[in-house]
């Protein structure tokens, strides 16, 4: 609770009860969910907040980079609070998805900013495939 706390503070942003409920789910979580399933899971604890709070706090801890937004090409984002660098891998037929922190992300970086000109300032690396699960149910 510390970093929210702190991070708030030193960017003169107000932490409302909302915002550390939606940080908190993230924090707890593995699963990368979107705005709505978050606000299903906070809405019982929070009956008064609406899907905009969810979607303005995600925006919010995203600004303030305790949170990063995925765009997996599902027509809507998904949230991860995990900030170490990593990749994630989407199941083509379950449409989980998983942290692959075994992916050497800085030598893809590297690799793209030694052979163009880029000055490269964000990166998202993703793949898409079939999970171990799913290769074994379609087996």
């Amino acid at each position: 609770m510390y970093s929210i706390t702190r991070t708030f503070k030193n960017k003169g942003l107000k932490l409302t009860p909302q915002r550390i409920a939606v940080y908190e789910y993230l924090l707890g979580t593995k699963q990368h969910p979107s705005a709505e399933t978050i606000y299903s899971a906070l809405i019982e604890k929070f009956p008064t907040m609406s899907l905009a709070t969810v979607y303005k706090s995600l925006k919010t801890l995203c600004k303030v980079e305790l949170v990063q937004e995925l765009n997996l090409g599902e027509g809507n984002f998904r949230y991860d609070a995990f900030m170490e660098e990593h990749a994630h891998f989407q199941c083509n037929h379950c449409s989980t998805v998983f942290d692959m922190m075994n992916v050497p992300t800085d030598r893809v970086m590297e690799a793209v900013s030694g052979n163009e000109s880029f000055l490269i300032e964000s990166s998202r690396l993703y793949f898409y495939g079939t999970c171990l699960e799913c290769q074994k149910k379609n087996a």
